[in-house]
């Protein structure tokens, strides 16, 4: 056999991965291999691997004579949609894809590689955790890649994909990257699987119940998207990765796009409700100024009262944070402030503009929310927006009140622009609760106090319960028709795209955790 048939036979059977037996049962569980979802998240036949021949050195018990093609994960590079991106892969069909010393190694090199180049990593995850055999050098491997994790942050994306088993230390990982997606029914995290818990706190819970892809998408926000199987999820994390730059020193990619950027929305002219309790669906208003009415929700299942989302307007990426009225009022509580602050950090560090639609009655009242830190939780989002130097627009629909008007970006938290419709009400509280206080009074020594607590509401309305008031005092800088909506915004993003905004020199800010 001459040397370059002996390079493809090797390359070819470390290619095989754990051997046919176990990609067959791979398949069988619905997921695909390492390198199968290596080649739906790249352009196909852009995929190049590093390490290829790489190995564990471990002696310990039977590791001696045990084999692991690639010490269970597949490391390399590709295009995505022509840009350049970094990956790796743990093969589950190796050691059950256990993370050993140079398996840790390997994901290593791929993360200095990435941060080198300036290019996105993703990471598919799909493994048993620490390789026992190997002790305290595969909990070596695991800090390592935590601390590239690190200092990867804010400087370029890093997406963790979770396509199978994530426990103990490897959690940590993905939480620290900027976005988690999992897959339905395949896919688990947690600190301690459920056989541990059992045993500890005697408590029955499966898998799927304590940490799969819904448990972290609805309940502990841990995880951001959820796919329906292991090719949807990555053809997700290709659809993010169109809206992202490839590092912090550039901008989004633009996009052609045939929607007229002075396209008029007349149908805003009536969207909001002349009840001001009643509620109406924030996503109308999102989809009908993006871009061929396309956007791309991000933790759509959590803090539903909250929305945060990509859009395109004149073919940038824009981050969207906006009150949803259909769910809690659009309130802010703690989950939402932690929703609102991560993603409003995330678009700061990678140059992409904040878009805020207004329409909040304030912070959920509440002991569970006092107790739960809505002080500190909601401070997150007050210092995210502060820092934040990307051009930052407001656009108040209706409802701005109290400390919540200031916590969705008015003018003082650094709104390079705040817009309002005629429909918008600016004050400390809503009309009903302001009249109770301030003409307290008045209302007890009246004849009839009911008529007179309705005249007095009315009498507030009429000073705060509008927008100009606010405009007479330069808090708000225009009050727009609804049907311009769009061209304003675009106009705006216009102007600021060449905002320079710098925060005082300083080793990092102590946000408030």
């Amino acid at each position: 056999m001459n040397k370059l048939e002996e390079l493809r036979q090797l390359k070819e059977k470390i290619a095989q991965g754990g051997g046919q037996k176990r990609i067959d049962a791979q398949h069988k569980k619905g997921k695909l291999t390492a390198r199968e979802r290596l080649n739906v998240l790249f352009d196909e036949g852009s995929f190049v691997e590093n390490d290829v021949f790489v190995s564990h050195r471990c002696t310990n018990f039977d590791m001696a004579d045990t084999k692991a093609p690639g010490d269970g994960v597949v490391t390399g590079y590709g295009t995505v949609d022509g840009r350049l991106v970094f990956a790796y892969a743990q093969d589950f069909t190796v050691l059950g894809g256990s993370l050993g010393e140079y398996h840790a190694e390997k994901i290593v090199k791929v993360q200095g590689m990435a941060l080198k180049m300036g290019a996105p990593i993703v990471g598919l995850n799909d493994s048993g955790g620490a390789r026992i055999q190997e002790g305290v050098n595969a909990l070596s491997g695991f800090g390592k890649i935590f601390h590239n994790n690190t200092i990867s942050s804010g400087v370029i994306p890093q997406i963790s994909v979770i396509m199978g088993p994530c426990a103990g230390g490897a959690v940590y990982s993905p939480a620290i990257t900027d976005f988690i997606f999992m897959v339905d029914k395949t896919s688990q995290m947690f600190i301690t699987g459920p056989e541990v818990i059992k045993t500890v706190t005697g408590e029955d819970i499966s898998a799927e119940q304590l940490g799969g892809a819904m448990t972290h998408n609805t309940v502990s926000g841990v995880a951001h998207f959820i796919g329906t199987d292991d090719t949807d999820t990555l053809m997700q994390v290709r659809e993010l990765l169109s809206y992202m730059p490839s590092n912090n020193l550039e901008t989004a990619p633009i996009y052609a796009t045939s929607d007229d950027p002075n396209r008029m929305i007349p149908e805003f002219n009536d969207i909001i409700p002349d009840n001001p309790n009643k509620a109406y669906d924030m996503y109308d208003i999102i989809t009908k100024i993006a871009d061929d009415g396309k956007l791309f929700d991000v933790m759509p299942h959590y803090a539903k009262n909250m929305i945060t989302c990509f859009i395109r307007m004149d073919g940038a990426t824009v981050g969207v944070i906006a009150n949803q009225p259909k769910f809690g009022a659009g309130c802010l509580d703690i989950n939402a402030s932690d929703k609102a602050a991560r993603f409003i950090r995330r678009c700061d560090a990678f140059n992409i503009p904040l878009l805020t639609v207004e329409d909040v009655p304030g912070f959920l009242p509440g002991a569970d929310q006092e107790y739960g830190g809505i002080i500190r939780h909601g401070a997150k989002m007050l210092y995210a927006y502060c820092e934040a130097t990307v051009p930052k627009i407001t656009m108040i629909l209706r409802k701005a009140y109290g400390g919540a008007y200031i916590g969705m970006c008015n003018k003082e938290l650094g709104a390079d622009l705040v817009m309002a419709w005629p429909s918008a009400q600016i004050a400390v509280m809503g009309a009903a609760g302001a009249a109770n206080i301030v003409f307290k009074k008045d209302i007890k020594a009246a004849d009839d106090p009911e008529a007179k607590r309705q005249e007095k509401i009315a009498e507030y309305e009429d000073r705060f319960n509008n927008p100009y008031r606010a405009a007479e005092m330069g808090y708000v800088d225009d009050i727009i028709e609804p049907a311009t909506a769009r061209q304003r915004i675009i106009s705006a993003l216009d102007m600021l795209s060449t905002k320079r905004e710098s925060l005082p020199a300083k080793k990092h800010g102590n946000i408030p955790l």
